[in-house]
């Protein structure tokens, strides 16, 4: 099946993902945030209204047309670019647009939630799991099938976007205590950036055709599916990479400025005000400053001595 990118499809499910996805962002903002911050103080700032709205106007365009035709069925190349944009830049996009009271509202309501949250989002695990799935989901046997089941499509991607989720936390999310140290990670990254470099090059080598499901007669802009595979391939393998490294260095020349000591105990929604101090309990037989002039009154000028 040739795709014409000039000859427009619409996408219901993708219009309300992207409309349910703002209902939710504004209701935080305008309904609960009220009722949770301090009186006078904005819900969200400034750079994370910025970062929501950038990442759903990025969200809209990697899922909708003509990204999600070509990339289901003409170009895998384009399906890996739709897949980075899903799993490296707007998980933490969205990520960064997350105030941290609305996180702990979400994380400490419940203890069960909250050590499940700790628990997935430890670098190990968070890392681990990150680049098992992102293997398996080049696995040509779920490709393909993927390309013949759109809900099975849309489920891998929705499994994708929330393992991404977990693998950022440790980098940027919301929750302080659970981010890593500059130097840990700048390591998580590097290793992260490293882990896609055999299927990349599996493909980026493969003469043969590895998804059938690509394989159509008719190539778009004349590509082809060798070449859209080796193409696809080299995106994985280096672009993936450079973006990962490029933002290693930039936490390599932030790291000085974060070099804070925090208050490693979490931090509560709301801080109790801190009680006065008491005054020292008077004993009975203390007496007061007004009750010491009294006496000396009383007592008259003190005698003077004779010579």
């Amino acid at each position: 099946m040739n795709v014409d990118v000039t000859d427009w499809q619409a996408h219901v499910e993708v219009w309300l993902l992207i409309v349910g996805v703002i209902a939710l962002g504004l209701a935080a903002q305008r309904v609960i945030g009220p009722k949770v911050v301090p009186e006078g103080q904005s819900p969200t700032t400034p750079a994370q209204k910025r970062w929501f709205w950038s990442a759903v106007v990025l969200l809209w365009l990697a899922s909708d047309w003509p990204v999600h035709d070509v990339s289901e069925e003409q170009l895998y190349l384009v399906h890996m670019v739709q897949h980075m944009l899903f799993t490296l830049i707007i998980p933490p996009m969205f990520l960064l647009a997350v105030p941290e009271w609305l996180a702990r509202l979400l994380v400490e309501e419940n203890g069960h939630t909250r050590r499940l949250v700790t628990w997935l989002t430890k670098p190990l695990v968070a890392g681990l799991q990150f680049a098992l799935l992102g293997a398996f989901t080049h696995w040509s046997g779920l490709v393909n099938y993927s390309l013949e089941s759109g809900p099975f499509h849309y489920g891998v991607h929705t499994l994708m976007v929330a393992s991404a989720f977990l693998f950022w936390v440790p980098v940027c999310g919301p929750l302080y205590e659970l981010r890593m140290s500059s130097p840990g990670q700048m390591v998580y990254l590097f290793i992260a950036s490293l882990t896609p470099a055999i299927p990349g090059a599996w493909l980026a080598i493969a003469e043969g055709v590895v998804y059938s499901g690509y394989d159509v007669p008719e190539r778009l802009w004349g590509i082809s599916v060798t070449t859209d595979q080796q193409g696809a391939g080299l995106i994985m393998m280096l672009g993936g990479r450079f973006y990962l490294w490029v933002l290693i260095t930039i936490l390599f020349f932030r790291w000085p400025a974060t070099r804070v000591d925090h208050d490693p105990r979490p931090r509560r929604l709301r801080a109790e005000p801190e009680a006065a101090p008491k005054a020292p309990a008077m004993d009975e037989d203390t007496m007061t400053w007004d009750q010491v002039e009294e006496a000396l009154e009383r007592a008259g000028p003190a005698p003077t001595e004779r010579g």
